[in-house]
């Protein structure tokens, strides 16, 4: 049986570094939280919000601000 693989687009890149940032918390994985490598795919979404500043529209940028947003206060969080 074979799966579509849809195209990666910028949103789904950032939504996938959001995905591997929230498991190396321990949030939505039931393995061993590894903060370090949460904060590197933080600081990688951050990077590349740098790297893009002015060539994303609209809704790249609300989702790159949520997303650090809602990254940050979770790590600060796990960080406790």
């Amino acid at each position: 049986m074979s799966q579509e693989v849809s195209p990666v687009d910028f949103s789904g890149l950032i939504l996938g570094f959001c995905s591997a940032a929230l498991s190396y918390m321990g949030i939505d994985s039931k393995g061993a939280a590894n903060l370090p490598l949460a904060k590197q795919n933080i600081d990688i979404i951050e990077m590349l919000q740098l790297k893009t500043k002015g060539n994303l529209n609209a809704d790249e940028e609300k989702l790159l601000k949520g997303a650090l947003t809602d990254l940050r206060l979770k790590y600060a969080e796990s960080s406790k």
